[in-house]
């Protein structure tokens, strides 16, 4: 049996006119060649493949004939392929026909066709009908020859079932395809629920994408001193996450002394004095498009915290190891809620939006509200193994100097849980 060493340095694949390595070159894993910073003990042939196939086997059982995918998350998880992702996010004008059984066909912006034509789980590309219809003013006119394209496909391929989900789109889209006989359903919900259980190559993904989160994290601890900006922190953070092979960060969350209570103000150009707090929440998009969601709370030196900062670290170390102490595979959602950390009363205005939220390409569902939001904004539903929740905390009173932001990654097992987040609490808060 001869074995085949792939050589990323060796320029026998490359086709020299375009200066580019060849799509059809395959990795020792199975996969197509990427980039060197996505790791080759991910499957990636796999990854894409049971994603896939969980999605279809949902649809199945839920008699859809197709869905249309605008959301550019669900489109990366049922196919792998990614284009312009932050443009896509807020221009539905990418979108996937995908069939319960049939040809997957890809409606791409145009001169983009050849970055995911490579990959085995799209079958067919086409311009999309909708690219630039708002900037221009068209979307009525547009919305037909739309609706007339995906109609026909899922005649064509939707085995009899005229049941079709769309997980984004404008009105204008869902009328006209309604006007031609489909049977539209919001399908978001649907679609998120399939993804809250990973499968194992998606937790190998969640892994690789929390090593390079922490070691952006890293950083910033190690360059927090006085006079140093929020600003200078967080670039710190940004670029550390993209030299790991990570992709964007969702949101600005690193502050620093007054500006940490209330939570979520943004990084500003504030800088940090001695003594003071800094507060961060990664909410990082890393390795294949997989989330890394943890929060520390660390101290610009010289000396040592405080007595009322090392009591609000020890309240929100507490209340993040109780309830990763509390999660069993097989509870409810509202058991979860009832048995979590009692938040002392000075600080119960200013608590965290949730005990815990599920994460994957991004913060999804389950999402477990407290007890006393349970009315408001709880929903019913149990932990099971496979899926993957980030812990929270954030304990500061109103009018508070400052607040601490704790919180912990951990994957739901056949037997109970396992940390994600590896990175090391602050002994000084905590001796």
């Amino acid at each position: 049996m001869s074995i085949v060493v792939f050589d990323p340095d060796s320029t026998e694949d490359v086709d020299f006119k375009d200066r580019m390595r060849h799509p059809a070159a395959a990795d020792p894993a199975g996969g197509m060649w990427l980039s060197d910073t996505e790791p080759s003990f991910i499957d990636a042939d796999a990854l894409r493949k049971g994603r896939l196939a969980k999605l279809r086997a949902w649809m199945r059982e839920a008699g859809y004939g197709g869905v249309v995918l605008f959301d550019p998350y669900n489109q990366r998880y049922a196919t792998g392929s990614r284009n312009m992702f932050g443009y896509f996010l807020r221009n539905s004008t990418r979108y996937f026909f995908i069939p319960t059984v049939g040809p997957i066909v890809l409606f791409e912006y145009p001169q983009s066709y050849h970055v995911s034509m490579v990959l085995d789980t799209i079958d067919e590309a086409r311009p999309s009908k909708l690219v630039w219809s708002s900037v221009s003013g068209r979307d009525d006119e547009t919305a037909g020859p739309f609706a007339d394209e995906i109609t026909e496909l899922l005649k064509q391929h939707g085995g009899g079932s005229m049941k079709l989900g769309l997980d984004r789109c404008s009105h204008l889209q869902a009328l006209a395809l309604e006007k031609r006989g489909c049977e539209v359903r919001d399908c978001q919900g649907e679609i998120l629920a399939v993804r809250a259980v990973k499968t194992p190559e998606e937790v190998k993904c969640l892994q690789v994408s929390m090593a390079g989160a922490e070691a952006a994290v890293s950083a910033v601890r190690e360059a927090i001193k006085p006079g140093v900006s929020e600003n200078d922190l967080f670039a710190i953070m940004y670029g550390e996450v993209i030299r790991q092979g990570g992709e964007f960060i969702e949101t600005r969350l690193l502050t620093s002394g007054q500006r940490t209570n209330p939570w979520f103000n943004e990084a500003s150009g504030r800088k940090i004095r001695p003594g003071e707090l800094l507060a961060l929440d990664t909410d990082t998009i890393g390795c294949y498009g997989y989330y890394s969601d943890f929060s520390r709370t660390f101290r610009c030196g010289p000396g040592k915290p405080t007595d009322y900062q090392k009591s609000l670290y020890r309240m929100a170390y507490d209340q993040v190891q109780h309830n990763i102490g509390v999660v069993r595979p097989g509870m409810a959602f509202r058991e979860i809620a009832e048995k979590a950390w009692k938040i002392p009363d000075r600080f119960v205005d200013q608590r965290y939006t949730s005990v815990m939220h599920g994460v994957g390409m991004h913060g999804e569902t389950p999402f477990i509200a407290h007890a006393m939001d349970y009315e408001t904004y709880g929903r019913d539903g149990i932990i099971v193994p496979g899926m993957v929740v980030s812990v929270e905390s954030y304990i500061g009173e109103k009018g508070g100097r400052e607040g601490v932001k704790l919180e912990d990654e951990i994957l739901i097992t056949d037997t109970g849980t396992e940390l994600l987040s590896r990175f090391p609490y602050e002994d000084d808060f905590l001796a």
